[in-house]
């Protein structure tokens, strides 16, 4: 089987990607022939491909070669069932027992393999009733007659037996004799089925509280779902499931399991301290749920007031899709972003190009000037000869064609930036300083550079 699997997926391919070799056995066709090792009395499955065909074998006990955890597989349960002694129900019950003591020591991983263990060997019997499959018991008298080796031989012959039956219940011609002197089929004792699922009921809600426990919430409301097909009134596997969902903030369907529950057992303490739990939750979720909606629709709303106000005062404003780091800053109306009759405040690089210095003005105001701002930012720490002062230096901005404009000291932001000459890049306006005894010649190159660009 593996060398067939490997053979199908290391297929070689021509230049033109046609498969080299004999084409493969159309859909519908029958594969029995190309797997001499299949059990008897199992068919391939027609109108499947190759892959199809392999991959449905590989669910089968006998063929698997690798175990899905994801993936219940009933007739590998039941195999699996085999490897303990006693009744299922016994079995059952020892696991129940075993996970419980883990339980109470709180080690919750290995209790829940213990409740699992018992799942599976019960979920095995219900699996077989499904399929109206008969017990079959071991003669009392077989067993009394036979050897410890004779007892492995049977068992181990027992596992292949079930590995090979396709799970519709029809034994290998070859084992009949054996099956009908060993073993006899009995009804099931209502009684015992009764305990049965009863038991599998618990082992699913004792396992879902270890999955709470162990933050596996979907797994948690799998086991109460799976406790509820066997009781609808499972007031734990309610609880359990409400608890799970809330962890995951299904608010709606937490409460209607934490209602379902209290149908069930109106005056249950804890689902009543749970039904708070939900409420409270509920309210921290709605009132997160309309600070965020306020704060959206205020932003859109300054986003809107701010294009408006750019818009009345004539200031252009370009994105290069590259903004520089500002932290926080950006352009705005202070004090109040909501208030339309706010005014523009804009972040501000001022540039001293004939030194290699930048200062950063985080809000420059439309009211005010440069002349202002040079009162506090002057005396310029690294300016050693004092060639920076408000009346000894020249002030630039770049125009939108990429010359220069001359601003006026004592000007104000707004009479410089609603002249429609001059544009705020990326929420950031730059204004080159320059000291008057250099200004002409640091003009004379600008432009040079900007004709040599061109």
């Amino acid at each position: 089987m593996d060398n067939l699997a490997n053979d199908t997926r290391d297929l070689k391919l021509d230049d033109n990607n046609v498969p080299i070799g004999p084409a493969p056995p159309p859909a519908g066709a029958d594969l029995s022939t190309m797997f001499p090792g299949l059990p008897a009395g199992y068919k391939v499955n027609t109108g499947m491909t190759l892959e199809e065909t392999i991959a449905d074998l590989n669910k089968h006990p006998l063929f698997m070669t690798e175990l899905d955890d994801a993936e219940e597989n009933e007739e590998l349960a039941a195999l699996q069932s085999l490897a303990y002694d006693g009744t299922p129900l016994e079995n059952g019950l020892n696991f129940k027992e075993q996970g419980n003591e883990c339980f109470k020591a709180k080690k919750w991983a290995d209790a829940k393999e213990f409740y699992g263990k018992g799942v599976q060997i019960l979920q095995a019997e219900e699996f077989r009733r499904s399929k109206g499959i008969k017990k079959k018991v071991q003669k009392q008298q077989e067993v009394a007659m036979r050897s410890e080796e004779e007892q492995k031989a049977f068992e181990e012959r027992e596992k292949k037996r079930l590995a090979e039956n396709d799970g519709s219940g029809v034994v290998k011609e070859d084992e009949k004799t054996a099956t009908k002197e060993e073993y006899e089929e009995v009804e099931d004792d209502p009684e015992e089925t009764q305990k049965e699922r009863t038991l599998l009921e618990q082992l699913y809600v004792n396992r879902a509280a270890c999955h709470l426990e162990l933050k596996n919430y979907r797994s948690c409301t799998l086991d109460c779902a799976a406790a509820l097909r066997l009781n609808p009134k499972n007031v734990k596997a309610f609880y359990r499931s409400a608890k799970a969902l809330l962890a995951v903030n299904k608010i709606v369907e937490s409460d209607d399991a934490c209602a379902r529950g209290l149908e069930i057992d109106s005056s249950n303490a804890a689902l009543q301290q749970l039904a708070k739990e939900i409420i409270a939750k509920n309210e921290t979720v709605t009132a997160h749920k309309k600070a965020e909606e306020k704060r959206a629709a205020d932003a859109r709303r300054k986003e809107v007031l701010l294009k408006a106000a750019l818009e009345a005062r004539n200031i252009k404003m370009r994105s290069t899709g590259k903004p520089p780091d500002m932290e926080d800053a950006h352009v705005q109306l202070v004090p109040d972003p909501l208030d339309p009759q706010s005014s523009l405040s804009v972040p501000t690089m001022l540039l001293y190009p004939a030194d290699y210095e930048s200062d950063f003005i985080k809000a420059f105001n439309e009211t005010e000037s440069l002349e202002q701002h040079f009162g506090y930012v002057f005396p310029l720490p690294w300016d050693r000869e004092n060639k920076y002062t408000a009346n000894n230096v020249e002030c630039y901005v770049e125009t939108v064609s990429g010359g220069l404009a001359k601003v006026g000291k004592k000007v104000s932001l707004l009479k410089v930036l609603s002249s429609g000459n001059v544009e705020i890049v990326d929420d950031l306006l730059k204004i080159f300083v320059v000291p008057k005894g250099k200004a002409e010649g640091w003009v004379k190159d600008w432009k040079e550079k900007k004709l040599g660009r061109k």
